[in-house]
């Protein structure tokens, strides 16, 4: 009889899970080895990622914390370099790059992070994105020294570029013709999931729980995704230079008007904060209800930060790349403000509100975890923000759903940009190529709109991790080269807050025999 009330849409979603779930389950088995200690299952590819970060974070001098006042003078457009190569500024670079961040990984991500791992998992999110600041540091500041500025002015850089040339530099030309063979490969397949799939699923489901009716049901999930599959191929024509105009507006719009709701809800609330802090730094290190307790509360939120922030996995400098700027480590301070606000910030905002409302559906996924169980399916993830929304502002929760929608759209395009250059670099720059590419992409926005959020979820992280796991091992080899950079472009800010020129500064460097200037290959 069940077989009988299908409709055609069911049968397509459940074939797609068919296909989807036995190589997911595969992925997550062969990425997410673990080994229990002490009653938690330790995932060796979720320590690599946050050592990375402590090793950055030491190594650097915690860049994240003496420079941030050069950071943000940076992106105000304080010291621009007329005439420095790229396309576009500081400011559009960052918030390029945010527009693959900041979204529905604070929103969904969050949520998934504290039913699972509770509110101790936040403390650890947001320690995974201070460490995350000096990783993308690291990676971005590389992006842009070893980019290749074409002819027609446009850039391509990223892991395929400096893994490559920057390995041959220092006598590891086989490590960096592997590494950067195999890096935009996992780029590639975390652009269809991660920055494809994920988005697509999450906001059929608000969507549809939003709206009813036929939009709650595969039928209205896969209208959803040919509809949006349908913009999102009209906005991909634009290229960098659009998506860059196009995020520089949306972005700070969108995380304004999300912190601000979050703001409002909290402050509805404000007597519950102070206890909410309190739980989240007590369950940090003495959980309940959590399997493997307070390892399994780290590696929860770790995992949830890593997908939310993006750093290590090589993704970010893509778009780092394209900064006019002639200082590759200028680029580098700029990056490093990403997993603060995207982190530190949004994520926090979205904890606190689940916390602080402690919504039914919340209340119920802590249960259900409390008791044994598994959290997974539609009922985790975007509704349960939502859930806290409806309970605390019931007529607000249109809002969420277009910020959700819009947060989506913009990190589908972003992540559009960076599957397309690995696209290149593996396959080659046509416009028949080209238009593979983009079908294929919209393609994987239809599939993901009607499938089950735990196979999407284990498919996303699996390709992230591999994705940091060849990144970060050329970061650790090229770390030297990084910090030249550093200094270089701390005495360039010595120099200008001195009230040097900029045609001063480069007659003194020419002078001293050494040019601060990136020295950008030139091809066709």
């Amino acid at each position: 009889m069940e077989e009988e009330t299908q409709t055609w849409a069911d049968r397509f979603s459940g074939r797609v899970d068919e296909i989807v779930e036995p190589v997911s389950t595969f992925m997550q088995d062969v990425v997410f080895f673990s080994f229990n200690l002490g009653g938690a299952d330790i995932m060796p590819i979720v320590l690599w990622l946050v050592v990375a970060g402590a090793v950055f974070t030491v190594y650097f001098g915690f860049a994240q914390v003496r420079h941030v006042r050069t950071s943000l003078r940076l992106v105000s457009g304080k010291y621009d370099q007329p005439g420095a190569p790229g396309e576009v500024t500081h400011f559009q670079a960052l918030t390029s790059a945010l527009s693959g961040t900041v979204g529905l990984g604070n929103i969904a991500g969050v949520a998934i992070a504290i039913s699972i791992g509770g509110p101790g998992a936040v403390f650890w999110m947001i320690l995974c994105g201070l460490l995350g600041m000096a990783t993308k540091f690291a990676e971005c500041t590389l992006g842009v020294k070893y980019r290749e500025v074409h002819e027609d002015g446009t850039v391509s850089g990223g892991p395929m570029q400096y893994l490559r040339k920057g390995l041959a530099e220092i006598g590891r030309p086989k490590l960096g013709m592997v590494l950067a063979a195999v890096t935009p490969v996992m780029i590639l397949l975390f652009a269809f999931f991660g920055g494809n799939v994920f988005q697509s699923n999450q906001s059929a489901s608000i969507l549809g729980a939003e709206a009813g009716g036929f939009f709650d049901s595969n039928a209205g999930a896969l209208a959803y995704g040919i509809f949006f599959a349908v913009v999102v191929f009209v906005v991909l024509m634009g290229g960098i230079r659009y998506i860059g105009k196009l995020t520089s507006v949306v972005v700070p719009a969108m995380g304004i008007m999300y912190v601000a709701a979050c703001s409002v809800i909290i402050l509805m609330n404000f007597t519950a904060v102070p206890g909410a802090f309190a739980t989240i730094f007590t369950e940090a290190f003495n959980p309940s209800g959590v399997a493997g307790g307070i390892l399994g509360a780290l590696i929860v939120g770790f995992q949830r930060a890593a997908f939310s922030n993006e750093a290590g996995i090589g993704s970010a400098p893509i778009a780092h790349a394209a900064v006019k700027t002639k200082r590759p480590a200028t680029e580098g301070l700029v990056a490093l403000l990403e997993p603060f606000f995207d982190t530190v910030i949004v994520c926090t905002m979205t904890a606190l509100t689940i916390i602080v409302v402690n919504g039914p559906m919340y209340q119920e996924a802590r249960e259900t975890v409390a008791e044994g169980g598994a959290v997974s399916g539609t009922g985790t993830g975007i509704l349960l923000t939502r859930d806290a929304f409806e309970t605390a502002l019931p007529w607000f929760t249109g809002f969420l759903v277009a910020a959700v929608i819009l947060f989506a759209f913009s990190t589908l395009i972003t992540w559009s940009y960076y599957g397309q250059k690995s696209w290149h670099y593996l396959f080659g720059k046509s416009r028949t190529s080209d238009l593979i590419y983009k079908l294929l992409f919209c393609f994987m926005i239809v599939i993901g709109a009607v499938m089950a959020l735990d196979q999407v979820v284990g498919m996303t992280d699996a390709f992230l991790f591999l994705a940091a796991l060849f990144n970060i091992l050329g970061l650790y080899f090229l770390m030297p080269v990084i910090k030249r950079e550093l200094n270089k472009t701390l005495e360039y800010v010595r120099r200008r807050e001195a009230g040097q020129s900029e045609e001063e500064i480069e007659a003194a460097e020419a002078a001293e025999g050494e040019s601060f200037g990136q020295k950008a290959g030139v091809s066709a």
